[in-house]
């Protein structure tokens, strides 16, 4: 009887642990705690060794990320015309560019901790918004989170910090190079700036 009643006591808490696992918000908290874990333990990552939080974010974070959809929402309408290879080239130096982005963020990571905001739903039930706030030393800072359920887990497709949606940011930035050089220009602009972060010149 005992037995039976510990195997109940076990599915019950794996049932419980699955339901979090499906639910955006607890996946936003337990991925941004995960995160910021990672970054206050580790003394590389403290002393700004950029290249250890490079790592940090292709491993943690990106495999949570629907790529494909944020490059898509971010180059536009010529994301259609362009060749698999354009695809591909893009995707990749898109990619680097975005761990870049996030790995400039959490070299500012010191005591902060993560704040969540209700959810909020649309019309499509598989696409939620979860607002957390970043709280630490000054005001909180605003950091939402535009989320798909994709099957049993949830793929982060944007993020939004104090108000600017990051596709948004990125369509305006990339909205130059497309007009001029088109997808081969817009490469060849992300793969240059790529390469001076990586030279540590911006």
């Amino acid at each position: 009887m005992f037995r039976a009643a510990l195997t109940g006591l076990i599915l019950c808490a794996a049932q419980a642990l699955a339901l979090a696992e499906v639910a955006p918000d607890a996946f936003v908290q337990q991925l941004s705690s995960e995160v910021i874990g990672v970054v206050k333990s580790d003394a590389a990552i403290q002393a700004g060794d950029v290249s250890r939080i490079r790592v940090l974010v292709d491993t943690k974070i990106l495999p949570h990320v629907d790529l494909r959809r944020m490059v898509v929402k971010s180059v536009g309408p010529q994301w259609r015309t362009a060749t698999p290879e354009q695809r591909k080239r893009l995707t990749e130096e898109f990619k680097t560019y975005l761990i870049n982005t996030y790995a400039g963020a959490l070299t500012q990571v010191k005591d902060q901790s993560i704040k969540l905001r209700p959810v909020r739903t649309g019309a499509n039930a598989n696409e939620v918004v979860v607002g957390t706030d970043v709280v630490g030393r000054g005001d909180p800072i605003q950091l939402d989170y535009r989320l798909e359920k994709s099957g049993d887990s949830w793929k982060i497709y944007d993020f939004n910090v104090l108000g600017l949606w990051a596709t948004d940011s990125f369509r305006s930035q990339f909205a130059r190079e497309l007009s001029v050089g088109g997808i081969d220009g817009l490469i060849d602009r992300l793969a240059e700036k790529n390469k001076a972060i990586a030279a540590g010149k911006s």
